[in-house]
């Protein structure tokens, strides 16, 4: 059995493993927060882009696309994921961590897809994320993102689940911590081209933040106009909401 860090060998199966978000609809929300901000922005950052998913649908939609990972691995698939998506307006991939965030200009919109907030375990280093976001938006630019909630988190903790397709088995256990990490162990199966399996182990950690935590950090960090809302919704979140967006604004 081999061990590996997080998404090092499952960024080869996350695509197939996540084929049930509706990357469309999200896209979707996204331009809906724009248009209700009256924002129109050119160049949109997707922070923790991940394999690309999200930044290829919003290049494909004409916007000038940057996407930051601190995985190597991940980052190789969203190379493939958008290579010629835009061909007037080529996709920008950095291999940076939120926290090291460094760009060459200005954004006018950032958005991080897919719980990658909860992903930063240390608090002081999500602070130092959102100052970096606020500091290359510009004026009256929007940050969005969205969490995993305590709700949520402490609804699967302690539950297995199980993928399996024709040439990969996974099987992963959520065990709750310290009240608030929720541990990820997963084991993945290979199918060898001999026909033997091969067994893979990564571990991931997701951070509960409580959503008034989130907003007086991003007061913190400068932000107004902070806004917590429902899963895709327009309306605030309802009291057991498993996923939560935050749409917050760099004032003019």
């Amino acid at each position: 059995m081999s061990e590996y860090s997080a998404y090092a060998l499952l960024s080869e199966y996350y695509d197939r493993f996540t084929d049930d978000v509706p990357y469309e609809r999200w896209a979707d929300f996204f331009e809906r927060i724009f248009a209700q901000k009256q924002v129109k922005p050119e160049v949109v950052l997707d922070l923790a882009c991940g394999t690309g998913s999200m930044t290829r649908i919003l290049a494909q939609r004409g916007y000038d696309m940057i996407g930051a990972d601190q995985s190597e691995e991940m980052l190789m698939m969203a190379q493939q994921s958008c290579m010629d998506c835009n061909p007037d307006k080529p996709v920008l991939l950095l291999h940076q961590s939120m926290q090291e965030l460094e760009l060459y200009g200005g954004i006018d919109a950032c958005v991080c897809c897919l719980d990658s907030v909860n992903y930063v375990q240390d608090p002081s280093v999500l602070q130092e994320a959102f100052k970096r976001v606020f500091t290359y938006l510009t004026s009256g630019g929007l940050f969005v993102f969205d969490i995993n909630t305590r709700s949520k988190l402490e609804g699967i903790g302690g539950q297995s689940f199980v993928r399996e397709d024709e040439d990969v088995f996974c099987v992963w256990q959520c065990a709750l911590e310290e009240d608030s990490l929720c541990h990820y162990y997963f084991d993945i199966f290979e199918l060898n081209e001999d026909d033997t399996w091969e067994r893979y182990s990564e571990h991931h950690v997701e951070r509960i933040y409580e959503p008034e935590e989130l907003t007086a950090m991003l007061r913190e960090a400068g932000f107004t106009e902070i806004e917590q809302r429902g899963e895709l919704s327009d309306n605030p979140p309802a009291e057991d909401e498993a996923r939560i967006f935050f749409v917050a604004r760099k004032p003019v």
